[in-house]
This record gives structure tokens, sequence and C-alpha cells, in this order.
């Protein structure tokens, strides 16, 4: 469990990774919104086995460059410019932009494997749909905050980019630049849940791949429903069954081709439309006009875009030696959460499943900045009987900057605090009072297990 060591949390240096006698260091950075560990592991010979799982902040943060240089420089520094294990969870800005805004850095690297999921292979089948609908997707939505701009809404449009600032971008990159920079690093690895457990090369820990599961209709499942209410409080915005449908291939939910839209604000100067659509007055009667309506969908669509890519979140059980996990759940959603139920692996002549690493679970990293979809209750924390630490990579101001007032959700945080025997880490928070293992600067908190 959590070594038996309390360390000041304000202390202004921390404790070096993998202190004497640790099974794991776990080098939570707080560079902002955004995710970005280092976990150190003792080898079984001498030196040390490191992964690092993402790095990124999110768009539209105060100096993100500088600051994604600097956790970049710490991560060279700490590791002696060895990485073992670089993981890309998933194409969000916030958990890879480091790759491009710390190139520079990261190039003093070297990296032994990268892992992405199986989502980003492209001899995959379903892979190759959902990229092909992520980018019909992304295309719609910025046509649509283009058209809300020009016909005046300007607080719809602010929501589309809001959620479309998760795909980029900086220097005229985008995610998919990000990911593409992560995946030349080093030697790689498209994981899937069917994959046997990973026993680290000199290392006393193994690695479980729990998902994204291969399973269209569990990807798009982002949020609970009637029948599956089991997430902590009530998503703020539940899409329809229509909404959910224009995440699929021949969406017809616009009236008129993309080639064939024309912003409706144009129309107010185009004599033909002036004449047989607007009249002499400054508004068309309701019946003669070419609305924006059809747009109404697009703020439900970026939505469902967000939450269907989260759910393609390459989610990591790390079994310790004497079978304590930590958990990396990246911003998994119900769908990825609910296929874990149904995993098992033979390990040792013995059966391993899904539900048996939640139960051994020791350290959470809270899903999706501890937003209301992203931990499930009954089939997920309430689960997590032996949990010690939970850690929430969360800038609450830059949320609500963006309007996103319920992350990290209060009430998942309670319940976090509930669970978790030796305490709930923010990333955005020093705690008041010292916690058993954990130390922090103002670049990282560091957690001995």
């Amino acid at each position: 469990m959590v070594k038996k060591k309390t360390v000041a949390p304000a202390s202004p240096r921390g404790s070096k990774s993998g202190g004497k006698g640790a099974r794991a260091n776990i080098r939570m950075y707080r560079q902002g919104f955004g995710d970005c560990f280092l976990i150190t592991l003792p080898r079984k010979t001498s030196g040390a086995y490191r992964i690092l799982i993402d790095c990124g902040v999110l768009l539209g943060t105060d100096d993100a460059e500088a600051k994604m240089i600097r956790v970049a420089e710490d991560i060279v520094k700490v590791s002696g410019g060895h990485i073992d294990i670089v993981v890309a969870t998933h194409q969000h800005w916030d958990h890879l932009s480091g790759f491009i805004q710390a190139s520079d850095i990261f190039a003093k690297l070297t990296v032994g494997e990268v892992w992405v999921a199986w989502t980003e292979d492209p001899r995959d089948d379903l892979a190759n749909e959902l990229r092909q609908e992520r980018a019909q997707a992304l295309t719609a939505l910025r046509m649509s905050a283009a058209a809300m701009t020009m016909a005046g809404d300007t607080a719809g449009a602010s929501e589309i980019d809001n959620l479309l600032g998760f795909y980029g971008a900086t220097r005229g990159a985008s995610t998919a630049d990000a990911l593409d920079a992560v995946m030349k690093m080093g030697k790689l690895r498209f994981c899937r849940p069917a994959d046997e457990p990973t026993q680290l090369k000199d290392a006393a820990a193994k690695v479980y791949v729990l998902g994204p599961p291969h399973d269209a209709k569990l990807i798009r499942k982002t949020l609970p429903s009637a029948r599956d209410p089991d997430t902590y409080g009530v998503a703020a915005n539940q899409l329809s069954d229509n909404v959910t449908a224009a995440l699929l291939p021949n969406d017809a939910a616009t009236p008129f081709s993309d080639l064939r839209a024309i912003p409706l604000a144009l129309t107010r100067g185009m004599e033909f439309f002036r004449a047989h659509y607007w009249g002499p007055g400054e508004d068309a009667p309701d019946w003669r006009r070419i609305d924006t309506a059809w747009l109404d969908g697009a703020s439900e669509l970026a939505l469902a875009l967000d939450g269907a890519t989260n759910n393609t979140s390459l989610v990591l059980a790390i079994e310790l030696k004497g079978g304590d996990v930590l958990l990396f759940v990246a911003d998994a959603q119900v769908g990825n959460w609910i296929s874990w139920g149904d995993l098992s692996w033979k390990v040792g002549g013995d059966e391993m499943t899904g539900p048996d690493l939640l139960a051994r679970t020791i350290f959470y990293k809270v899903g999706h900045h501890g937003s209301s979809n992203a931990t499930l209750r009954a089939n997920g924390l309430a689960m997590m009987k032996n949990l010690s630490i939970a850690a929430i990579p969360v800038d609450h101001q830059m949320a609500l900057r963006k309007g996103w007032d319920r992350i990290p959700l209060q009430e998942l945080t309670e319940a976090l605090k509930s669970t978790a025997k030796t305490g709930v880490i923010r990333s955005d928070e020093t705690p008041s009072r010292a916690i058993t293992g954990v130390s922090a600067t103002d670049l990282y908190f560091d957690i001995s297990i």
C-alpha cells in the first residue's frame, strides 16, 4: 500500500522519484487542465523503469508553451533522457499538446516503445471507420461554428469552438499532428483489450489493457441511460438518439450539402434573397425564411464527438508486486467502463478479470478531469475497495472560463474522498494538510507507493 511516510505538501522539493523502498512513484504534473503522468518503477537489477502517460494542456491556457517546456525539461532530467514506454491515450489536445509545444525538449529523449490504442491502427477497419466519422464531424462543426458566427449566434459558436479546442492547434499543428509526433518516438504498439498482460522487462510489474472496447456501440455510449444510470450526478447535456446518430456516416441532419450552404447573414446583401425572402424590412416573414434552425443540434454533435473521442481512450491497469493496481483511465466514459466487466485473462493458471483489477486498485487517475460521466458508480468506484489515493488532473478556473462549471463534479469529488483511504489530490490545489506518501511543488505532485 502507500508508503508510510508523511511529507509536507508544500515542500519546495518533493520526494525523489522511485524513493528507496517504494514499489512505484507517480509524478502528476500541474501544468493546468490536462494530463501528464510519469511513473517510475524499480528495476529488478538496478536503475528505474519509466512510463510516461500523455503530456498536454488545454488550448487557451495562459503561457501554455512555456508550461509544457518546463514539464518536458523535468521529464528529461528525472528520467536521465530515457523513457521505456510513452503512452498516448487518445486524440485530445489536453493530453498530447506538449509533444508539439516542447518538441525540441522531447527530441532529447530516447524511447523504447510507444503505446497507442487500436483505434489508431490503419489496418483496423473499425478504427478507420471511427477516424472517418471524426473527420466528417470536425468538418461539419467547423462550418457550423462559422455559420453561427455569421448569423450572430456568437454564444453558440463559442460553445462549439471550446470543444473544437480539444483538437488543436498551435503553430499550425493539430492533435493529429501531435499524435503523429508521439508515434514516431519509438517502437509502435497498437494496444487491444484482447492482448495478453505485458510483464515489464526487468521490472516487477505487469500491465493490462482494459480499453477501449473493439465495439462501435460502446465507444459511442458516452452518457448514462435510464437503463444504465451508473454515474455520479446528472450529465448537463443528455444527447438524443438522433444526435448520437449524427456521428454515423452519411448523416443527413443538414438540409443541404455543405458545398451549397450559404451563411444566413450573407443573404441579407444578395439581391435574389432580398427580393424573394427578406423583403423590404429587416426581417423576413417566418414562413419565407431559410433559417439556421438546422444548426440547433451542432452543440450536441460537438459534445457527442468529444465524448466518442474520449471513449477511444487507452486504459491501463499496472499491477505491482503483491497484486496492487495503479489504474489510468485517461478520459474513458460510460461505454469504455462497461466493457471492462467482460474482460478476463489467464495468468499463471489463474483467471484475472476486469472487476478483479478494479478491486485491487490502490491508485486511481480520475477520468476526464472529474467530469460526471467518466467514473462509474456501482461498476466503478464502488468496486475499488482498496483505493488509497485518487488523483484529479484539473484546473477548475480554466474549466469555468470554458463554461464547464461542473468540472470537477462535486458529488464525484465527495465520493472519492469517502472512498480513498489516504486522500484525494487535485492538480489545481495544494492540500491544506500533509498526505501520507505525497509531496508537492508548483510543478508536480510526487506520490510514493
